[in-house]
């Protein structure tokens, strides 16, 4: 088997198997190869990188600073769906590093904003009204919006 990498016409990225490159072409001309994303027939190969195995892996290179990093999970990938994949991991982080206040949110807010109590992420329920005047005394909040009741215990 033979991996080749493949570009349809949307521009999406993936990957083939196949048994030759003249497999490939007969595949590809009876329009047997579609991409994953879209299903566009329109597929073409694309210069892959070559791979030898000398035994040791080679260290892996570190992102220069400031430079946004890599996520290969995502490579490929429908933009919506990498959109969706970072909500999931933001609300979770969120979820597990902070403080559900509840109701009391604006309350606590003001208090932590104030130094009347210790400073740490809190999460909670704000009306409208609320989260303006917040917005209006300099407390940075921000409004996202709920979960599953199922993700909040």
């Amino acid at each position: 088997m033979i991996v080749f990498d493949l570009l349809c016409a949307d521009g999406h990225r993936f990957e083939g198997w196949f048994a030759s490159a003249a497999d490939f072409a007969s595949q590809n001309e009876r329009h047997l190869v579609a991409c994953p994303t879209c299903s566009s027939v329109a597929v073409e190969r694309i210069p892959s990188a070559t791979r030898t195995n000398l035994g040791a892996e080679p260290p892996t290179p570190q992102p220069e600073p400031g430079q946004p990093q890599k996520t290969p999970d995502m490579e490929g990938k429908d933009p919506f769906a990498i959109a969706q994949i970072l909500y999931s991991r933001m609300l979770d982080e969120l979820l597990t590093k902070s403080e559900d206040v509840g109701k009391q949110f604006p309350e606590e807010a003001r208090r932590i904003h104030y130094n009347e109590a210790p400073a740490r992420a809190i999460r909670g329920q704000a009306t409208q009204e609320e989260h303006d005047e917040l917005v209006d005394e300099g407390i940075p909040v921000a409004r996202l919006p709920l979960p599953p009741s199922g993700k909040l215990n």
